[in-house]
């Protein structure tokens, strides 16, 4: 009997040691800062406990391999990216592998309707997601037979309103110039078919229709009153009369339209759509499909003006006068 009893009070006990060797965290590590450590495919137990050992998330190679051998584990680790860190116990280390509790391998970027290649390049630049790639570069790369809706582009001009605005999500370490790529394939799925018949029908040309659209993109919010301004400013460029918006100018000096001065507005520039009549020389945003849309398909209306009260609402006038009354009431 007190075989017996010596029997369990050595198995009780040896389980005991081993737990507390097994599981207590690293307290001669102290530091608890975060360590992306990759178990790569068919790596040695002996090479994780090595690379553990070496990022300082581990300190006895020994600790790992009992927990792994113990408890039957050492072929269930599965290879992957793991979020460690220097205070977790051996234990839960090799049950995140054991559980292949790796981090995502896909994550998410999201262009804004009315960002420009600018903007777009800093929300890169802070996303630490992609390699050092210059995206001016990626895009001299493409040509004008590469895709058919960038046929009538000037080659003079960059890419400024063809980055088609939308969330894309990217594998891990992938490149931005293949970014790129998703998202002028985009573009080109979401001008279909019938879109382009429709701009070829009434005698424009993508590149108009995506510069009117970046306009709409910049100077209005709701679909509704993109489709009265678009009428709106068809209607003057049809009549010669100057487009006069405040966007285009905002474009080049990076104003809004309450900043804008007097020497602003008779800028030398081709973005200037006071002192100069037509369209501006290129878009000034990357549009919503919502504002190609609306560039598309004008609505009528008697409005020659409007404006963009403080609220946001947009205020139509008939004439010059009413114009003139209505930005003394919403915009002091």
């Amino acid at each position: 009997m007190k075989k017996v009893w010596l029997a369990i009070i050595l198995t009780v006990g040896t389980g005991f040691f081993f737990w507390v060797f097994l599981t207590t965290r690293n307290y001669v590590i102290k530091s608890s800062r975060e360590i992306t450590f990759v178990v790569k495919r068919g790596e040695s137990i002996k090479e994780i406990a090595q690379n553990l050992k070496k990022e300082k998330l581990i300190v006895s190679e020994l600790r790992f391999y009992f927990s792994v051998f113990l408890d039957g584990s050492y072929n269930k680790l599965q290879a992957g990216d793991y979020l460690l860190n220097q205070g977790m116990g051996v234990g839960e280390i090799v049950r995140k592998f054991v559980k292949g509790e790796v981090l995502p391998r896909e994550s998410e970027v999201t262009i804004i309707p009315g960002w420009t290649i600018k903007d777009i390049n800093n929300y890169f630049s802070t996303l630490n997601i992609f390699q050092k790639e210059d995206i001016d570069k990626i895009l001299k790369s493409y040509q004008s037979s590469d895709y058919g809706f960038l046929a009538d582009k000037p080659k003079s001009l960059d890419f400024e309103g063809y980055l088609f605005p939308d969330t894309y999500r990217i594998f891990k370490d992938e490149s931005l110039s293949f970014l790129i790529k998703k998202i002028f394939d985009n573009f080109d799925n979401k001008l279909t078919v019938n879109l382009r018949n429709e701009i070829k029908r009434q005698g424009k040309t993508i590149f108009e229709i995506i510069t009117m659209a970046s306009i709409l993109e910049k100077e209005v919010q709701t679909f509704e009153d993109k489709k009265i301004v678009s009428g709106l400013l068809w209607k003057r460029l049809k009549v010669n009369m100057p487009l006069q918006v405040d966007a285009t100018l905002g474009y080049i000096t990076g104003k809004t339209s309450l900043e804008l001065t007097k020497n602003d507005l008779s800028l030398a520039s081709p973005y200037n759509t006071y002192t100069n009549r037509g369209l501006p020389k290129g878009p000034i945003s990357n549009p919503s499909l919502e504002s190609i849309l609306a560039a598309i398909y004008p609505q009528e209306s008697q409005f020659w003006f409007y404006l963009s009260a403080n609220d946001g609402q947009t205020i139509f006038s008939k004439n010059f006068e009413d114009h003139k009354k209505a930005k003394i009431k919403y915009l002091r």
